[in-house]
């Protein structure tokens, strides 16, 4: 049996801007529409609901921010991911769509392959997310069977969980230069350096599965701030700065150690241990430990990677580098345990330099997630 199409909603005042959109989405799913936001709350309102709403936000009688209210208000369309479509560019535009539950902008006028890209990273996001959460009503309803079962359940529903919190993190990239090959290094980095500073068992296979999902919430920040060539202003940094939130906020929730381990990381790893970092400027060890470590593991394999701005610095300039913030962005004791290791570090960034066709199987762990030890 296929799969159910994906449903989008598409929300505009003007024809001609829905006949746009309606032919640029063509083949990617259903197409609904609606002219103004009270069809839009009675459409997304019906059984099954939309996957994704584009919605125009100056619209007469409800405008855009003000349907999104509503939508995030009513529990039947709260979880219905809105991409507002606009000619409102400033910052201050995008905080407040931001603020009333949006997750994304699309811009006028639409841009063909950024607007496909985009619609297509979120249907991504959102079906992995029902996923993770039906698997979730899965394991509630297998507790209370036999311990044998149990335990053959788990082991079948924990292998499908993390292919999809792989995925999962794999949405984001839609969205960035990075390769999948960066992710599959810095978790392998990560779990090196965790059982480098005592964790054992469960914890670094944890570790190992969790970092992949540190910067998820890019998956909610616009294109021309994220893929900027230079420097960012102000006002686009804050925006920036909110993918740390926007990941916690996106792995909120969950009863798998692993996503509650994700959601920390998501938060933690831009914090500084000088308390200089982002979100809440936490300090020294109110920092969680996985938050720091995926810090370290993040920041040394962006130093030696190429990216479309800067060519790889070389191991000696990245630990110089690394070694300026020791006790200002990295915890002393965490950055002493990427160098005490950094021999097995290196072979692991020899052997992953390119995504592969493994990749997913590699993060899920069907690979030792230690190379030379």
């Amino acid at each position: 049996m296929n799969a159910r199409r994906p449903h989008i909603l598409l929300v505009d005042d003007t024809p001609e801007n829905l006949d746009i959109l309606g032919a640029l989405l063509a083949g990617i799913g259903q197409l609904s529409v609606a002219t103004d936001g009270e069809k839009a709350l009675d459409l997304a309102g019906r059984e099954p609901p939309p996957d994704l709403i584009l919605l125009d936000v100056m619209m007469p009688g409800l405008d855009g921010y003000e349907v999104c209210r509503r939508l995030q208000a009513n529990a039947a369309t709260s979880r219905i991911p809105v991409v507002f479509v606009t000619t409102l560019g400033s910052a201050n535009d995008e905080m407040r769509g931001f603020e009333v539950g949006a997750v994304d902008y699309i811009h006028k006028p639409f841009h063909p392959a950024l607007v496909r890209r985009r619609v297509e990273a979120q249907l991504q996001l959102k079906a992995a997310r029902d996923v993770l959460r039906d698997q979730n009503s899965v394991l509630e309803g297998l507790v209370s069977e036999r311990t044998a079962k149990l335990r053959e359940a788990l082991a079948t529903i924990r292998a499908n969980s993390l292919e999809t919190i792989v995925r999962l993190s794999r949405a984001a990239e839609f969205k960035d230069d990075d390769t999948g090959a960066h992710v599959l290094r810095m978790s392998r980095y990560s779990a090196v350096l965790g059982a480098e500073l005592g964790l054992e068992g469960d914890e670094v296979d944890n570790l190992l599965h969790a970092a992949p999902m540190h910067d998820i919430g890019k998956i909610g920040i616009p294109d021309r701030i994220l893929l900027k060539p230079g420097k960012l202003d102000a006002d686009e940094w804050l925006i920036m700065r909110r993918h740390a939130e926007m990941g916690g906020e996106i792995l909120a929730g969950s009863d798998s150690p692993v996503i509650r381990l994700g959601e920390q990381i998501a938060r933690s790893h831009h914090e500084k241990w000088d308390g200089s970092g982002y979100p809440s400027g936490l300090r020294g060890e109110e920092i969680p430990l996985a938050g720091r470590i995926v810090a370290v593991a993040d920041v040394f394999d962006a130093l030696t990677s190429r990216r479309p701005y800067k060519e790889p610095f070389t191991v000696e300039r990245s630990v110089s580098i690394m070694r300026e913030g020791r006790g200002a962005h990295f915890d002393p004791r965490v950055l002493d345990a990427l160098l005490d290791v950094l021999d097995r570090i290196l072979e692991i960034k020899e052997n992953h330099q390119e995504e592969g066709e493994s990749w997913v199987r590699s993060v899920a762990g069907v690979d030792s997630p230690a190379e030379g030890s």
